[in-house]
């Protein structure tokens, strides 16, 4: 017998929704969606991998749920998160006729969901949308908290809105067709909430990491559910980013920062260059006397054990200028006066937002991090 989805609350008043975590949820979206719908119609965005594992499916279950279902596809990758491709997007849903009491779906991982969910926020000057993520990173974050936007030449997410989904659901039996490198870029956005606030989660990761990177559903579950209850409790306290829903950031100051001088073409994941981030961050707070250097090195074994880079070495930007890197910085969304935002730690599951970080003392961190 199939075990019962759980329900999580993200509590933000009139713009509550759930999250709905368990297994063959896309093939009973239909009666999951049902309640939730303005009116009985919705399109599907997805990608072009998603689009041949799983529309098909979802497009049967809405149809089953009666609800009258269009399709659109873009290219997979996040190179769709830019103007071209939202433009595109738009005039596809505006030939579609989709109305204000629509719905849009965002099947697919975090690229979909920030593509499409932008593209709900500014269609007729906003309609609902339904994340139904596909990937564990967009799982465990990038579908909760309503976070959606596509990148610039200046940098990743800088353009963008704060809009809220209608209901998030996370079949974790999708998480089966992700290949191993998918799965590892979301865990290291999982293991971001231990490092954050949960020590005893991070405890709980580095027994379990290999039974949930070999596809376990039990561990995978339980992953998914630690992770989205925490992020619903921040985001309910700070929904638009003012207090410590910064916290969330740990590591993507640099994550992003790596991705902007990689350039978007699929050479480094987004999680990659989390974890990346999370050792960097570990690094300079140990840099500055903030952080015992053995929870660094704790940290970076596990890392290493579970077959993620921490070091821009090992993501092939060994060789980028410290001002290089820098200068990505500046373009940061938590830039404030000028001055550079940082979540650091004083240990595993210990960290705080930072405003006064030493760019000399950064600098040298970047420069002492190996080339080879």
């Amino acid at each position: 017998m199939a075990r019962e989805a759980e329900r999580l609350r993200v509590e933000l008043g009139e713009r509550s929704y759930d999250i709905v975590i368990g297994e063959g949820l896309l093939a009973d979206c239909g009666r999951l969606l049902a309640p939730v719908l303005a009116r009985p119609r919705a399109v599907v965005v997805s990608d072009t991998t998603v689009a041949d594992l799983y529309l098909d499916e979802v497009r049967r279950a809405l149809r089953d749920g009666g609800i009258e279902t269009d399709a659109i596809t873009v290219p997979a990758g996040e190179g769709s998160k830019d103007f071209d491709q939202l433009r595109d997007l738009l005039e596809q849903l505006l030939a579609l006729r989709l109305e204000r009491r629509d719905t849009v779906l965002a099947l697919g991982g975090g690229v979909i969901g920030d593509l499409a969910g932008f593209a709900a926020a500014i269609l007729r000057r906003g309609i609902d949308f339904v994340q139904l993520p596909t990937t564990l990173l967009a799982q465990v974050d990038s579908s909760v908290g309503g976070k959606t936007a596509i990148n610039s030449r200046h940098g990743k997410n800088l353009i963008g809105a704060f809009h809220q989904p209608r209901l998030v659901l996370a079949d974790v039996a999708a998480l089966a067709s992700l290949p191993r490198r998918q799965l590892l870029a979301g865990y290291a956005e999982v293991l971001k909430y231990g490092l954050i606030g949960d020590f005893a989660f991070f405890e709980w990761l580095e027994k379990n990491a290999p039974a949930l990177l070999a596809g376990d559903g039990e561990a995978l579950r339980h992953a998914v559910a630690v992770s989205c209850r925490a992020k619903a409790a921040i985001v309910a306290r700070d929904e638009r980013e003012t207090g410590d829903r910064a916290l969330l950031n740990l590591g993507h100051t640099f994550a992003h920062a790596l991705e902007a001088e990689a350039g978007y073409d699929g050479g480094l994941l987004h999680g990659e260059a989390v974890a990346v981030g999370l050792a960097m961050a570990f690094a300079l707070s140990a840099e500055l006397g903030l952080c015992p250097s053995q929870e660094v090195e704790r940290l970076t074994r596990h890392l290493e054990a579970v077959g993620l880079p921490t070091s821009p070495a090992a993501v092939g930007l060994g060789e980028v200028e410290p001002s290089v890197l820098l200068a990505h910085m500046q373009q940061d969304k938590k830039v404030s006066d000028g001055r550079l935002t940082f979540i650091l730690a004083r240990g595993i599951g210990q960290a705080f937002i930072s405003r006064d970080v030493d760019q000399a003392r950064l600098a040298a961190l970047l420069a002492s991090r190996p080339a080879a």
